[in-house]
């Protein structure tokens, strides 16, 4: 049988504009415009009209005539612009109307532009498609800005910890004269651990930044070398946590980048240490899938996630349970995006009382690498 390639896949969604006119002349221009270059367009023949579709549709960018049978152009785009689910539309205008007044009226109740009359298919498109270009730029720039501000409240709080422990204990120790020799050892302990914490979360840090920036080419490694070393990597935490780890037999190969995937376990095995049952039980396992991956999971005897929760946990800088552990917010992200990278997904099945399943998936023997391309997601 032949082998097939088994790959995420993104779909471009197709813009959709919405034509608000009540001359049908107009609308069949732009509706021919439009499909020439693969747009899918809605039609309403008023204002009213125009408002209602757009909330429904929630289109990508809405061409507007001013003058229309009741509420006119103006009115029907100020009435958008106070809706929440249609204020961030760009509305362009169609009219011949030429007076600067009208424009600006136009901008003064949100139009982004006009398209004048009689209506030309080369302006319309070059319209549309400038305006499309400057909002998927805006969107794009408020999600970097909101994931650095993410970033950096996830950064701060996590280096605050450490290094708030060790100027204090390095305080205590430089102000009190009368310290003993059993307190001083506990404080130089503490100064050691936190700075071992500093060092791992700086060393993450520099794992997502190579993680976001690197390409790399697929390799078939073998799980369980993988896992025992990680196992020896975390012995020191399962000797604290005194935990018990059972690890299947007979683990089949697949593709992906062993470093970074070793990294997955890593994050994967130590958050069920510090959030499974007391003491920890893990259990590490797969399952081969029908589309020729395979999914690597690690179950836990903790107390469960609620469903609410399910869809927060992979999400950039986003902490577990903070109450419970000191624990930090980078591990999970860099899980998800190392395995998207390397073609595969992330999840967890979980309920109340019922421990809770973290796995990921990644191509096995069956896809051949002359076929497998792993997905090269820098976002």
């Amino acid at each position: 049988m032949e082998n097939k390639q088994h790959k995420i896949q993104f779909i471009k969604q197709q813009p959709i504009i919405l034509i608000v006119d009540d001359n049908v002349a107009n609308i069949k221009v732009v509706v021919d415009c439009l499909k020439m270059h693969d747009y899918i367009t809605i039609v309403a023949r008023n204002g009213d009209m125009g408002i209602k579709r757009a909330k429904f549709s929630k289109p990508d960018l809405i061409l507007m005539d001013i003058r229309m049978p009741g509420i006119d152009g103006f009115e029907a785009c100020r009435q958008l612009k106070e809706f929440e689910q249609t204020k961030d539309i760009p509305i362009i205008f169609m009219t011949a109307l030429d007076d600067i007044n009208s424009k600006l009226h136009g901008f003064e109740v949100g139009g982004v532009d006009y398209i004048t009359k009689p209506i030309q298919a080369e302006e319309v498109y070059a319209r549309i498609n400038t305006h499309l270009t400057l909002c998927n730029l805006q969107k794009a720039l408020q999600k970097q800005v909101a994931e650095l501000n993410a970033f950096s409240r996830t950064v701060a709080h996590d280096l605050k910890n450490p290094l708030g422990i060790i100027s204090s204990s390095i305080e205590v120790l430089i102000t009190n004269d009368d310290t003993s020799e059993e307190d001083e050892h506990m404080f130089f302990n503490l100064i050691q651990e936190s700075a071992q914490k500093g060092v791992h979360i700086i060393d993450e840090l520099l794992l997502l930044a190579g993680v976001h920036h690197a390409k790399v080419s697929p390799q078939l490694f073998d799980p369980l070398e993988v896992i025992e070393q990680v196992k020896f990597r975390l012995s020191g935490m399962i000797e604290e946590y005194q935990a018990e780890l059972t690890v299947a037999t007979d683990w089949p190969s697949a593709w992906g980048h062993a470093p970074w995937v070793e990294q997955v376990w890593v994050n994967y095995i130590s958050n069920g240490l510090k959030y499974g049952g007391r003491p920890p039980k893990l259990e590490l396992g797969f399952n081969h899938q029908r589309n020729g991956m395979v999914q690597f999971w690690v179950k836990d005897n903790g107390p469960g996630i609620s469903p609410d929760t399910h869809k927060k946990l992979f999400t950039d800088f986003t902490r577990l349970d903070p109450t419970r552990v000191d624990g930090h917010g980078l591990g999970l992200s860099i899980v998800r995006r190392i395995v998207e990278k390397l073609g595969g997904q992330v999840g967890v099945d979980s309920e109340i009382g019922q421990g809770s399943r973290f796995y990921f998936t990644l191509p096995g023997t069956m896809i051949n690498s002359d076929f497998y391309i792993p997905v090269q997601n820098d976002g």
